[in-house]
């Protein structure tokens, strides 16, 4: 039985805390027990004490889950003529928002596994909340396709599973690679995931303070005793999970960028795809991290924990990951006019000039030009400048899978075949439910599971990794 309530330390040591500043990953002035009390008893808080952000964030979600029930109830009542899809738009919100929601997870397992691999130690405050936000940008992510199916009772079909019927999947369909790629990405990234709580559901077993918390956390702890044999097997699976999933940071964007690739759609034949897939999808699940990451150090008071180090080194690469898409944008340019192909030629024009030339130059806007600021180390420590240029680049991202999905399809190579997209409310209120679905989830996690790893924390008290800077609290 515990001595302490965490929830007690936690507000015994409520004092002003004094961001460390980017030299650090950890304030100085910790130790084993204050990263653990600090940690932990973000989850052991009464209700009563649970920061007023998160539940009024918590109840606006709720609700906007709800409207996520009652669209896709309709859908299910009427079909998808309900939603503005038509001859020749046949792909529209759905999956521009399953390509949007992949991307966004792919932040978690770069985070997690290649920063692993690379030992970089600004991970350890923000892997845990990316590999949350991987699992429930993925869940959102297999809504779309599954919905957009028309019967999605029978999704099943597209698995290979004993036919009597003799329906086999297509195995030269990109859209079956997509089955596969996302399933597969999604079931590592759990494994991976849970593998990594194992230690810190120890953890919570041992200093939760109500005998139901042991219990329940004991469970999931499977028996965690700490020992040296168990610490072995814990890292050996680790290291093999964090190589397993490298590889599908890289392949699952890249297949889903072959849905577009190898079609004759003028727009989306082309070989750049797959890396440019793969840059966007890290742009905009970094601008997510920081989207969400900002709001739960304020109103935890976490900057001690995660420190200006972590949110410059996000936005350094989402920076960097942000270059590449624009080189993406500037080859896509090049290749409609070199290629000397009248209908490529034709496509990039209408982008910039035709009826959906607004979200061009909106999507040139929030992706190139109003994320050069982060070259600047003084807008990259500017908390809340940083939150907002990465909502912006959350923006920007939906809006290249619009250009891409909806303003190629609506021009094809016949004037008599174009057409123009408007999306109805129940397309909006499909996508804006799936956003509530993701944050409750991400609400939930933060309040019943340690959103910042203890363990990895502790290694870095061990290791001496606070830097020399001035003390953390001032009373």
């Amino acid at each position: 039985m515990p001595t302490e309530n965490p929830e007690e330390k936690l507000l015994a040591t409520n004092v002003q805390v004094i961001d460390p500043g980017p030299a650090s990953v950890l304030a100085p002035g910790h130790t084993y027990d204050s990263v653990t009390d600090k940690i932990a008893g973000t989850v052991f808080l009464k209700w009563k004490n649970t920061p007023k952000g998160w539940i009024i964030g918590a109840l606006i979600s709720f609700a906007i889950v709800n409207v996520l029930l009652y669209a896709v109830s309709v859908l299910f009542l009427k079909g998808v003529g309900i939603w503005g899809i038509n001859i020749p738009i046949g792909w529209g919100f759905a999956i521009i928002n399953f390509v949007w929601w992949i991307g966004i997870g792919h932040a978690g397992t770069l985070i997690s596994a290649i920063l692993f691999l690379l030992k970089q130690d600004w991970r350890t405050s923000i892997n845990r909340f990316a590999e949350a936000m991987t699992l429930f940008a993925v869940a959102c992510a297999a809504m779309f396709p599954i919905l957009h199916l028309g019967r999605p009772w029978l999704f099943y079909w597209l698995m290979p599973y004993p036919s009597s019927m003799w329906l086999w999947p297509q195995p030269r369909s990109p859209l079956e690679w997509d089955v596969f790629a996302v399933s597969t990405y999604g079931t590592v990234s759990l494994v991976f995931w849970y593998v990594g709580l194992i230690p810190d559901l120890a953890t919570m077993r041992d200093s939760a303070p109500k005998l139901w918390m042991q219990r329940m956390y004991g469970v999931l702890a499977l028996g965690w005793r700490g020992s040296i044999k168990h610490w072995h097997r814990y890292n050996k699976a680790y290291l093999l999970l964090a190589g397993l999933s490298t590889p599908l940071v890289l392949s699952v964007h890249t297949i889903v960028s072959f849905d577009f690739a190898i079609s004759v759609i003028p727009g989306w034949h082309t070989t750049i795809f797959p890396p440019y897939f793969v840059a966007g999808a890290i742009y905009s699940g970094f601008a997510m991290v920081l989207t969400l990451i900002i709001p739960l150090r304020s109103w935890y008071k976490m900057q001690d924990i995660i420190t200006m180090r972590h949110i410059e080194a996000s936005a350094k690469v989402m920076l960097g990951t942000g270059l590449i898409v624009a080189y993406g944008y500037t080859q896509e340019a090049f290749f409609a006019w070199y290629s000397g192909d009248p209908y490529e030629s034709f496509m990039y024009w209408n982008r910039m000039t035709g009826p959906y030339g607004f979200t061009y130059l909106l999507l040139i806007l929030c992706n190139i030009a109003i994320p050069q600021a982060l070259w600047s180390g003084k807008v990259r420590r500017n908390v809340p400048l940083v939150w907002c240029i990465s909502i912006v680049v959350n923006i920007g991202m939906w809006l290249e899978r619009f250009v891409i999905v909806v303003v190629s399809l609506t021009r094809d190579f016949l004037p008599s075949q174009w057409g123009t997209y408007i999306p109805t409310g129940w397309d909006i209120a499909t996508y804006v439910g799936t956003l509530g679905f993701f944050v409750m989830c991400m609400f939930l996690f933060v309040r019943l599971l340690p959103a910042i790893s203890i363990f990895e924390e502790r290694e870095v008290v061990h290791h001496g990794g606070h830097g020399h800077v001035e003390p953390a609290y001032e009373p």
